[in-house]
């Protein structure tokens, strides 16, 4: 036995000790901590993403020169009037009649501008059956949905007049209304039950009251600390409601299983005859010490989407980064001293056959899972049949992934035939090819009137329809002011992304440096939908490598100093990468192939949104060291403590089942609720997160990990000699966990044996 100043202690340990002796100190600065953020946030206001920080390229240097210019672009709004009748035409007296009564209609709504006719602008369709009206909505765009319901209403009003026609409208501000009505609480109600989802969770899993609210308390004054914090940073690097869904998700998730971690292995050692001061720095020191090397890691992975160089991603990245890091620094710091404040208080709202069921079980089985002791039996007596078959199987799963085709979904894609809108919208693509999302030129000059100028804009529009670019009509609009105009050119292709995408790259290419790229001091950047989706995806491309190696080396890294293992550092990097492989396989076979598609209702989709696939790295990365921690320093503290490597590895994976279950369960839930959204790309993000998990926690954690371990044996814990000299940062998992309760330093704390 040792005597106080020989005990090694971390800072897990000791945050939880200071805790439990100081605890109304401790609860009250967590308080002061959470009140402080959100007052701060709240006075500092939040900054989001501009348009124009949101891509590089040419997307960015138009969105830039339109700032600078203080132009501010209205929503522009189109209204379809389409013959049903293959006989009708433009020209009648009908068609003409219905096209004078809804220019009279909208403009009556006080609410547009810049109405323009068809007969004006000859925006007829080739087969003259269909014709565009064109205006702009007044006001700002970002709020133009808003104040559009009068105008829909008029134009509805137009088309009961002429049945025999087909009259519709769609623009930035109609789609905005039409989304925001169809499904803008969606998301929100995905957010709200995510808490009582995780709450009933707990329940079944604690049995009491009081004991599951814990987790869900701490997790959601971690999110409300984040959300004040968020508005503090977004001065520095703006944020956006995407960043903040994503915090609230990664949050949740964390949050919960970093004090489930802490609140079963505290439980456990109670149950284990343990007083409740000693439970509770066990707790610190094991428990503990694996939510520190866990939210660590997953800092580091979520610190991966600072490299993509997308505001979007980065808004993402640091909001994750913050809210994890807050979860654990709560789950270290103020949990221990709820924890002994409560006491056996913590059992109070028992429910009566969950906890006497729980209370049975626990007796029976000696605080182990019996479903994964039958499992580890029969895992551990052929390690090497279960590693060919569980990995044989995570590979089959992760076979489509090799076919996997990535694209910014179309709105028919995105939303299905759901929604009226969406028909419009397909409707003016096949009258107008990229009428609906024309490529937007934006031409800056010293004069833009002058005739060299007006040439080279007029020949630049002559050529991207002779070029096959294009079929028109090309409009142009001019800010006489600013020496700047505004080409809009439709692409051939429409909605087909990939044939819109070789027409912009034709416009780029070769239009634009025979036409206006002759001209000095002329800057035309191309933007757009379909420009921006290029820009995107090219950005994107580029950060997978950084962003792949950042992750995969840290996450490593640090695999390596706390366990000071090589062995483990590389399975856990070899075993996370398998489960993201898996997760992009049924991906690509539910949203790609089809493959049980009508489940989760995704049928006809065919493709993964662009973002999902390094979204879904970074994330799942971080969340599955959760469970690869917590399983191996489990594993590592049995080691320590004189069991066999195999006897450990049993020990480590059935007493941390229950706990990695609950855990897994949670996420899952949670995700799986983002799966049932009218999205598609939201449903892609919850499908993929949910099955990722569940693999995680099942396959890899309860067959893969034990059975490559048990087949390693003692090269497990194989360090090379030229490593020893490295910092070791594995002390707190046995320092605390082996003590008599009666041995006591003068601190009146466990002694080391």
């Amino acid at each position: 036995m040792g005597n106080g100043d020989s005990r090694v202690r971390g800072i897990a340990a000791r945050a939880g000790g200071w805790s439990a002796r100081h605890r109304w100190a401790a609860v009250g600065i967590w308080v002061l901590f959470v009140v402080l953020a959100m007052g701060l946030g709240s006075a500092a206001g939040r900054v989001d993403v501009k348009e124009s920080d949101q891509l590089k390229g040419e997307t960015h240097t138009a969105a830039k020169i339109i700032e600078e210019a203080g132009i501010d672009e209205p929503a522009g709004e189109t209204v379809l009037v389409q013959a049903k009748d293959a006989g009708v035409r433009a020209t009648d007296a009908e068609f003409k009649a219905a096209v004078t009564a809804v220019m009279d209609a909208v403009e009556g709504t006080g609410k547009v501008t810049d109405v323009t006719s068809p007969y004006d602008t000859q925006t007829i369709s080739k087969d003259g059956r269909s014709a565009l009206v064109q205006f702009d909505m007044r006001g700002e765009a970002d709020t133009a949905g808003e104040r559009v319901e009068p105008v829909l209403k008029a134009v509805e009003g137009v088309q009961k007049e002429h049945e025999s026609l087909r009259i519709e409208e769609i623009g930035g501000a109609s789609m905005m209304k039409t989304f925001d009505d169809a499904f803008g609480d969606d998301f929100q109600k995905a957010e709200y039950s995510a808490v009582p989802v995780a709450l009933g969770i707990l329940l079944i899993a604690f049995g009491a009251l009081v004991a599951a609210l814990v987790p869900v308390a701490l997790a959601i004054t971690a999110i409300m600390a984040t959300m004040g914090l968020m508005g503090v940073v977004s001065h520095v690097m703006p944020m956006s409601d995407t960043a903040n869904s994503v915090m609230l998700l990664v949050g949740l998730a964390v949050g919960v299983d970093y004090c489930l971690f802490y609140l079963r292995r505290e439980r456990e050692e109670r149950e284990a005859g343990r007083d409740a001061q000693t439970a509770l720095r066990v707790a610190a020191a094991t428990s503990g010490r694996a939510i520190i090397v866990s939210g660590v890691t997953v800092c580091v992975a979520m610190a991966g989407m600072l490299f993509t160089g997308l505001a979007e991603f980065e808004a993402m990245g640091l909001a994750s980064l913050m809210v994890v890091a807050v979860a654990m620094v709560g789950s270290v710091t103020v949990l221990p001293a709820l924890l002994s404040l409560l006491g056996e208080r913590v059992e109070k709202g028992r429910i009566p056959f969950l906890h006497k069921a729980m209370q049975r079980r626990a007796a029976r089985n000696n605080g182990e899972s019996r479903f994964w002791t039958a499992v580890l039996r029969q895992v551990l007596a052929r390690p090497l049949v279960s590693v060919l078959v569980a990995a044989g199987a995570l590979l089959a799963i992760a076979a489509p992934a090799i076919g996997m085709k990535t694209q910014n979904l179309t709105l028919d894609q995105e939303f299905g035939d759901s929604l009226p809108i969406v028909q419009t919208y397909n409707r003016v693509n096949d009258a107008f090819p990229g009428g609906s999302e024309p490529a937007e030129v934006v031409v800056k000059a010293k004069d833009i009137n002058s005739p060299e100028v007006t040439n080279a804009i007029a020949a630049f529009k002559e050529r991207a329809i002779s070029s096959g670019a294009s079929r028109g009509p090309v409009e142009i609009k001019l800010h006489d002011a600013q020496n700047i105009a505004f080409v809009y050119v439709p692409l051939v292709g429409g909605s087909d992304l990939d044939k819109a995408g070789a027409s912009l790259e034709k416009l780029r290419d070769d239009v634009r440096p025979a036409t206006l790229g002759k001209v000095d001091g002329v800057q035309a950047p191309i933007s757009g939908q379909v420009a921006g989706s290029h820009d995107f995806n090219d950005q994107l491309a580029g950060a997978v490598v950084p962003v792949f190696a950042f992750v995969v080396v840290f996450a490593f890294l640090l695999m390596l100093l706390s366990f000071r293992s090589l062995t483990i550092a590389v399975t856990s990097i070899v075993l996370n990468l398998l489960s993201v492989g898996a997760a992009y396989g049924i991906l690509v076979a539910v949203f790609q192939h089809g493959w049980g598609a009508s489940v989760v209702g995704a049928e006809g989709v065919g493709a993964i949104i662009t973002w999902l696939p390094l979204f879904l790295f970074v994330i799942l990365f971080g969340l599955s060291m959760d469970y690869h921690v917590f399983v191996v320093s489990r594993i590592r503290e049995a080691r320590m403590r004189g069991r066999t490597t195999k006897d450990a590895i049993q020990h480590g994976v059935v007493t941390t089942a229950g706990v990695v279950t609950s855990a897994a369960v949670i996420m899952v839930a949670v995700f799986a609720i983002f799966g049932t959204l009218s999205m598609q790309s939201m449903k892609q993000m919850g499908v993929g997160l949910a099955a990722a998990v569940l693999i995680d926690a099942t396959i890899i954690r309860g067959v893969l990990l034990p059975a490559v371990m048990a087949l390693l044996g003692e090269r497990n814990w194989y360090l090379p000699k030229w490593l020893h000299r490295m910092p070791d940062l594995t002390h707190d998992e046995s320092s605390e966990a082996i003590v008599r309760p009666s041995a006591r330093d003068d601190e009146g704390e466990p002694v080391r044996v």
